[in-house]
């Protein structure tokens, strides 16, 4: 029993480490977009987003029940599996945070996990029907849908705010879109908080569970809510600088308008989500949402070679921290040596990523508006999508051809001779 309940520690330890991973990995779904526009400076930001991903994170248990009892068959799991796959889901989450790709957390958990339950018990331990309609399903509709929405709602914004002519209008109703991005901004990270926490809650649940700690089925402790929000919030507050100078302006840069329409779509993507128990990305529906965004400005350029390795990263991420997770889960099978051998694997690896980012390291001053690094703004042209839908757009009128033409055509300094009249002698 004393074995098991250090086992348990350690568990519930490597629980929230990952959950802490979590919230600076994932700061850039609510803030990136707030900050690229200038609405909000960079550590400003992320403490508004700490601290209502800590609220969030008190509002629903359904996502936390998907995880600890819906998922993984809970009879017969062994403790030493759940910390295979958190192992998995960790290194996962450093590795992309090193390179700055947005890849889902959410997926790097379930892969863990399904992979060290597979290599355990077998298939017959993962309800498959469960992974497709709550995972699966969602993965692919949520970007989706939220991208858009996004697209349509920036179409909408411009094509109301086109009628605000005057430079003091103009003025007024961009910092009228600040405003709401702030708002919209904030109610992405009470949803991040809603989501992402109650996974480490269902991973921490379910490990209780396996410890016989707690019956099956049962909500999550007053303890773990709490737990699991303060480590969420202090990783927010830490600020994943190398993917939010991604989604701020790695894949396309973003107007205040944009910016306002795409957190809305994505908030409330993941806002009913939330409610009906679908655990899905909130990286994948807000990157989603800043894609489409990109596309529904006129001239608006997606930067599509970034977007393809994001793309790639968010197809490797269940199968990767899978195989990962199945490594670790065989060598916990061997005994006490083996579940000392993956935790120092886990440290030795965080401490070798950690120190392969200080060869460049990201702040906050290579976020904040004009602030960025030469190569996280690149200027790429356009593909055949962005190209595409600028087509739709109608071209310039003749009057409008005719303005700009008179006003490039400068009037002469000085008086012109008459060249009608000829030059006396």
């Amino acid at each position: 029993m004393e074995h098991i309940t250090l086992l348990l520690a350690i568990v519930i330890v490597t629980a929230l480490v990952f959950d802490f991973t979590n919230g600076f990995h994932d700061t850039a779904n609510a803030m990136a977009t707030t900050i690229s526009t200038g609405a909000l400076k960079p550590k400003t930001a992320v403490a508004m987003s700490a601290a209502l991903n800590l609220v969030g994170a008190f509002l629903s248990v359904e996502v936390a029940k998907t995880i600890s009892g819906g998922i993984i068959n809970e009879d017969g799991l062994r403790t030493e599996v759940i910390f295979a796959a958190l192992v998995g889901a960790i290194l996962w989450n450093l590795l992309t945070w090193l390179v700055g790709l947005p890849s889902s957390s959410s997926h790097a958990l379930f892969g863990g996990l399904i992979g060290a339950a597979v290599m355990s018990a077998g298939w017959s331990s993962v309800d498959g029907g469960t992974v497709v309609t709550k995972v699966l399903l969602p993965a692919v509709a949520a970007p989706v849908v939220a991208g858009l929405a996004a697209l349509l709602a920036t179409r909408l914004t411009y094509r109301l705010g086109g009628k605000a002519t005057g430079g003091a209008q103009e003025k007024a109703t961009a910092k009228g879109y600040r405003a709401g991005q702030i708002a919209s901004a904030g109610l992405v990270s009470l949803a991040h908080g809603t989501n992402d926490a109650q996974k480490t809650m269902g991973i921490i649940t379910l490990a209780l569970v396996t410890g016989g700690v707690l019956a099956p089925g049962s909500n999550p402790p007053v303890w773990v809510i709490v737990c699991a929000g303060l480590a969420i919030a202090l990783g927010t507050y830490l600020g994943g600088w190398r993917i939010i100078r991604t989604m701020g302006s790695g894949l396309t840069e973003l107007k205040p308008p944009q910016g306002f329409a795409a957190q809305t779509s994505a908030a409330t993507v993941i806002l009913a989500s939330s409610h009906l128990g679908f655990s899905l990305s909130t990286t994948q529906s807000c990157s989603g949402a800043v894609m489409g965004a990109g596309l529904g400005r006129k001239g608006g350029v997606v930067r599509w070679s970034t977007a393809t390795r994001m793309f790639v990263a968010w197809g490797l991420t269940l199968p990767a921290a899978g195989l990962v997770g199945a490594g670790a889960e065989f060598l916990t099978k061997q005994g006490t040596w083996g579940v000392v051998v993956v935790a120092a694997l886990l440290i030795a690896g965080s401490g070798a990523i950690w120190t392969l980012s200080r060869r460049k390291p990201v702040g906050h001053g290579d976020v904040a508006p004009g602030g960025q690094d030469a190569d996280a703004g690149t200027g790429e042209p356009a593909g055949v999508v962005t190209t595409a839908i600028a087509a739709v757009s109608p071209p310039p009128t003749a009057a409008a051809q005719t303005h700009d033409l008179t006003a490039t055509i400068p009037a002469p300094a000085g008086p012109v001779a008459d060249p009608a009249r000829p030059a006396t002698v």
